[in-house]
């Protein structure tokens, strides 16, 4: 294939068979929701899904609306997932003051995420807790959600995990709203990295943990504890942003990061067929920087980052949480003297609109509007029973 810019990562992976031949190189390491997600990405708006007719009953023009996958690993998809989260929050989350944190990892600590599963729950659980545990010491409840993500600009793996709390909260007993607790930084970090080293080291105390291969020359418990306790005083990253008075504009920005695919193809500048290059903001030194992987290389970078089956890359706490929101959530609105919002609701039609600036359902012929008259189903079993027809599929 010639070089072409904005290619879909699903021609990426259908074109000389490049993930049916990675699959078959590496299906004893694939786990089933990368297989899942895959499938989906390469059914994605096809005829396998299904789709939705539409006549105009005016000309007898006609038009079919075929099915999406829903799947976070597609880019088109995961664009929709973000607005509907957006929309969804907007009308959730109380309008009051947020503090947005970022809690990173060491360098030294990212390759244990591929060999140790489990260890990204287990560390997702910290941060909340941190928040949640210093306001009760100052006899409040705040409102905590948090995404987690396992990826940086350049794709590489980096475990880290974005927190909004509330820089206010509901006293013990529900009984009233105190504003603006503060947050030491230090402290923060402090209680970050010794928690996180202490999960680290009950873990491998347990037997529960695989170390890399750069480690193995570890062989017992108190030469591991010799290596944390050298981490432990490498440099912590815990980012804290100003307070946010606009709720709005913290969960669009928000929303746009933590919903995303890994990969927006509008990112990829170029592909002939056996290596791809695309495009990434440096953090460092805030340049747009290239980068060129093999095919192999690139499949492998993308598909890591997709999560198990019924992980929750997103969650919320206290009050958000589901099992208490009922409950709780119309107290702090009422506390706040803030109306509940309906949430918007997010169609094929109101984000055709909204994107292209015309109604997707208003023939192109007359100008009348077509009427939905035929539904066809994808089908009914597993669509990983699916894998090799749709890996195959002509471009």
């Amino acid at each position: 294939m010639e070089t072409v810019r904005g290619i879909k990562i699903r021609t990426i992976l259908l074109d000389n068979n490049n993930w049916l031949n990675f699959y078959n190189k590496f299906k004893h390491l694939i786990r089933l929701s990368i297989v899942i997600n895959v499938c989906k990405l390469l059914a994605c708006g096809t005829a396998f899904l299904g789709f939705h007719h539409y006549t105009c009953q005016t000309c007898g023009n006609s038009k079919k609306v075929f099915h999406t996958c829903k799947s976070r690993f597609c880019s088109s998809c995961g664009k929709k997932s973000t607005e509907e989260w957006i929309a969804k929050n907007l009308a959730l989350l109380p309008q009051t003051p947020w503090q947005h944190i970022t809690f990173t990892l060491p360098a030294e600590l990212r390759e244990f995420f591929w060999l140790n599963r489990h260890l990204l729950n287990h560390i997702a659980k910290i941060p909340a807790a941190i928040i949640t545990k210093y306001a009760k010491a100052k006899k409040l409840i705040p409102g905590i959600f948090m995404a987690i993500h396992t990826f940086g600009r350049d794709l590489k793996t980096n475990p880290h995990f974005h927190l909004s709390t509330t820089s206010g909260g509901l006293v013990l007993d529900y009984s009233r709203w105190v504003s603006n607790f503060y947050i030491h930084h230090q402290t923060l970090k402090d209680r970050w990295k010794q928690q996180v080293i202490q999960t680290i080291r009950d873990l491998y105390n347990d037997g529960k943990l695989t170390l890399p291969p750069s480690l193995n020359h570890i062989t017992s418990y108190t030469a591991f504890n010799s290596w944390l306790n050298f981490l432990y005083h490498k440099a912590w990253v815990v980012h804290l942003q100003k307070k946010c008075s606009d709720h709005h504009k913290n969960i669009k920005y928000l929303g746009r990061y933590l919903k995303r695919p890994p990969m927006a193809e509008t990112r990829i500048v170029k592909y002939d067929g056996s290596f791809v290059s695309y495009l990434f903001m440096d953090h460092h030194d805030k340049q747009r920087t290239m980068v060129t992987l093999d095919i192999e290389e690139f499949i492998k970078r993308l598909i890591r980052h997709i999560p198990d089956s019924n992980f929750r890359m997103i969650r919320y706490y206290n009050w958000l949480a589901n099992r208490r929101r009922d409950a709780l959530l119309p107290k702090v609105f009422l506390l706040l003297n803030l109306t509940p919002q309906a949430s918007n609701s997010l169609t094929y039609h109101s984000l055709f609109f909204a994107a292209f600036g015309h109604d997707p359902l208003q023939c192109q012929n007359c100008k009348s509007f077509m009427i939905l008259d035929a539904i066809s189903y994808p089908p009914k079993s597993n669509i990983t029973s699916h894998h090799q027809e749709l890996a195959t599929t002509k471009i």
